[in-house]
Formats: structure tokens, sequence, C-alpha cells
């Protein structure tokens, strides 16, 4: 193998144990099988394998484990025998290692080289190594990061803010030059905000469209870090993402108010509907101050609205509620009563049903209703009831169910055979090409392994 294609194995799985069965596998105590499974060239297994040896200070080994891997000059494998190196007190050696990777402009290694840098006491060094690339928005955001207490600020600042401004000097017909890096007034906030200048970083974000990036907003963690609720109440006002309303929320809980970030969430969820989580949000501040029944009717009442059953979000919220505080009986009648609006043979109401006649101790029915319906038979349908029946403490059952149904999930199987010590048809069961049926044409287009969820 060379590099790319342990890059693509990597990314796909493909011929190798996944990640989360291994490590199961060394919970289990297994670690014969991951060694075994290393040798022959799984990367996932030699990860764990050469971390369980570090773990004991077997370094040699550790090292010559990985060393089929670095050989190729991967870079994940080069980053492993790195952060080994450095953890060892062999920094210099760790650098020697991803230099050419660096040298070959290599994105990640550059970012490595520089924290590296940092960690050793060499800030200077890092600034030097980063400021060039300074465009790209993985490595701004390092220089940020890196620079934090060495009293450069305002050169970063600077670099920064040149890059705002760049996008603002067209020259074409319209003002359309996008910011390079896309990242640059969020990084330049950040970077004002750790000077001090707190009202500075907020007019910056001002200026994004929108400061909510992977279910985060960083307007609105800034101003509850800075204790600006008004400010930050009129934002979530406005903001139909739903993460200022959650920063508002969590601050007044914090601080003692638990109605008041009540409040907050049911206004979210009554002006922006299923736009975020507030509702979900709602139900869970609700539960954590022992308010359950509160929780279950606030939730109720949207699902009983009118076009309420077709909130996906909010009935499963509403059937976690019931199954997971004793009411699993009055779910499974609620539900009764929603399913004609949720689609008869559609995967989602029965992944609901499943879960409340097993939360009931019906388990039995649970398995009966699973072989009935169109969907429980195969792909997540049978993997969903097959995780009850293990966590409802049936891992046999769980196994027995999914070798008699039509096509499973490999990788579920596997997880549960290892559960019951079937350690060798686990390792059959992972290598087993996952089932890609499709329905009629005019039907659902999704693959029958891809999670509907």
């Amino acid at each position: 193998m060379d590099a790319a294609d342990l890059e693509s194995r990597a990314l796909t799985f493909s011929g190798w144990i996944p990640p989360e069965l291994v490590s199961l596998l060394v919970e289990r105590g297994r670690l014969d099988e991951v060694a075994l499974q290393a040798r022959g060239g799984d990367w996932f297994c030699a990860r764990a394998w050469v971390a369980a040896l570090a773990g004991e200070d077997r370094r040699e080994e550790a090292l010559a484990a990985l060393a089929p891997f670095t050989a190729t000059g991967w870079w994940r494998a080069v980053e492993t025998e790195a952060g080994l190196l450095e953890r060892w007190g062999r920094p210099e050696e760790a650098a020697l290692r991803v230099r050419p990777h660096v040298e070959q402009g290599h994105t990640p290694a550059v970012a490595f080289l520089a924290r590296l840098l940092v960690r050793q006491g060499r800030g200077g060094e890092a600034f030097d190594l980063l400021r060039p690339h300074v465009e790209d928005w993985s490595l701004a955001e390092a220089l940020v990061e890196v620079t934090a207490g060495l009293g450069r600020d305002e050169e970063v600042a600077a670099l920064l803010a040149d890059r705002v401004e760049a996008a603002g000097r067209c020259d074409g017909p319209c003002d359309c030059r996008p910011v390079t890096p896309w990242n640059a007034v969020d990084l330049l906030a950040a970077v004002r905000e750790r000077q001090g200048r707190t009202d500075e970083a907020i007019a910056l974000l001002h200026t994004r469209t929108t400061t909510s990036v992977d279910d985060r907003d960083q307007l609105a963690e800034l101003l509850a870090r800075h204790g600006r609720i008004g400010e930050l109440r009129a934002y979530a006002e406005t903001d139909s993402h739903g993460h200022a309303a959650q920063c508002l929320a969590e601050l007044l809980e914090e601080r003692g108010d638990p109605d008041g970030a009540a409040a907050v969430y049911r206004r979210h969820a009554e002006e922006h509907g299923p736009s975020g989580n507030s509702l979900g949000l709602l139900a869970r501040l609700l539960v954590r101050h022992g308010r359950v029944d509160e929780a279950i009717e606030a939730v109720r009442s949207r699902v009983d609205r009118p076009g309420g059953g077709t909130d996906e979000w909010a009935v499963d919220t509403l059937c976690r509620l019931y199954a997971d505080h004793g009411r699993a009986e009055e779910g499974l009648t609620h539900l009764d009563a929603l399913e004609p609006h949720l689609g008869s043979e559609d995967v989602e109401p029965l992944r609901l049903r499943l879960r409340l006649l097993v939360a009931a101790g019906q388990v039995d029915r649970a398995v009966d209703a699973a072989r009935a319906h169109p969907a429980g038979g195969s792909g997540h349908g049978a993997s969903h009831l097959a995780r009850l029946l293990a966590d409802a403490g049936r891992p046999e059952a769980a196994v027995a169910y999914l070798e008699q149904c039509r096509s499973v999930i490999p990788a579920d199987l596997a997880r549960h055979l290892v559960e019951v010590g079937r350690i060798e048809d686990a390792l059959v069961a992972v290598r087993r090409p996952a089932p890609r049926t499709f329905p009629p044409f005019g039907g659902d287009s999704r693959p029958a392994d891809e999670s509907p969820f």
C-alpha cells in the first residue's frame, strides 16, 4: 500500500475494522486480536496497538508497529509518530519527522509544526512559519491560536485586517470579492477581544451575514462571556438558528433563573418552529430542574397542534420523554394517534415505536413489530432494534435478531457479536460488503444502508 491508498482506506474504512469496533475489542481485553490485525496492515488496529504499547512505555515496539505506515510517508502515521516523540521528550526528532511534509506545503503538517514549536517555547518561529499562509483559513486559525500571549496581537490583527480590507478593494463593477480566508473577520474579532477591545470585536461580528457556524455562534458567545444580556437578548430575537437563544438561556440558568431560560426557549420555539432545537433544549432544561411533567406538556402541546405531527424533532423528543420517564404506555397511545401523519412504511415511526415498546418492557412485542414492518428487517431499522435489545440487557437476542434479518449493516452486527464474545464471527461480519439495495423507480432514492435519521 502507498500513502494514497492508506488515506482512501482511512476515509472509507475499506477493508479495515472500524475505530468504534476496535475500541470495543480493546475494552473487552482482546488486544491480542488487535495486534494481529495491526500486523496485517489494519491502521485503526495499529493505532490502538501503538497506544497500548506507548501506555506501557514500550517505546521501541510502538515505533516499530508504526514503521510500515510511516515508511509510505502517509501523514496520519507520521503525525502519530511525531506526537509520540514529543510526548517522550524528543521534540527535535518530532520536528524532523514532519518537516518534509511542511516543505511540501501540506497544511496539517504546517499547523502541527507551529503548535509543536509553541509548546517548546519557540513562538516566534511559529509566527514566522504561519505568517505567509494567512490566506489559508485553517492556518490563519492556527496563527491566532499560537500567538496568544506572545505580545504580537497587533501584528496578527494587521495581517487579518488587510485580508478583510482586500475584499473591499474590488476592481470590478461590483463589490463582490470574497474575504480570504473566509474566517478573517471572526479571527480578527477574536484577537480584538483578547486585546480587551470588546466593542470593536462586537462591531466586527455584526458585519457578518451570519456568525453561526457548526452549531456555535461567536457573537452570541462573546456577548455571553461579557455578561451583555441586553445585547444578547436583542440578538436572540432575530437569530433563527437558535444558537443565540441557547447562549442566553444557558447564561440565565447559570445565574439561577431557569424560568427566564425556559421563557427564552419557549419564545424561540414559538416564533421559529422546527428551526433550531429550542423545543428539545427547553425539555432538557425542565427535566434538569425536576419538571418532567411540564417538559412533556410543553412538547405535547406543539405536537398536538394541527400539522404538529409532521415536526419530526418534536415527535422524537416527546417519545424520548415518555420512554425515559416511565410513561411509555402513554407514549404508545399518543404515537398511535400520530402515526397516520408519519407514514406507515417509514423507518421513523417504527424507530419511535420500538423505543417505547422496549421502555415498556414489551421486548417480544418490539421484535414482532420490527419483523412485521417493511423497514424493520434490514438496514437501520434492524440495527435500531438490536441496539435497544442490547441496552435492555439482551445482547444475545440482539445478535439472534440481526442474524435472521434480510440484510444488516456489517459494523452493527459485528459490534453485537463482540459484545457476546464471538470475536471471529465479528471479524468475518465486518468485512462483509454493506448492502446497497434501492427501491423501485419513483420511490425514495436513499440507499438501504444510509441512515434516514
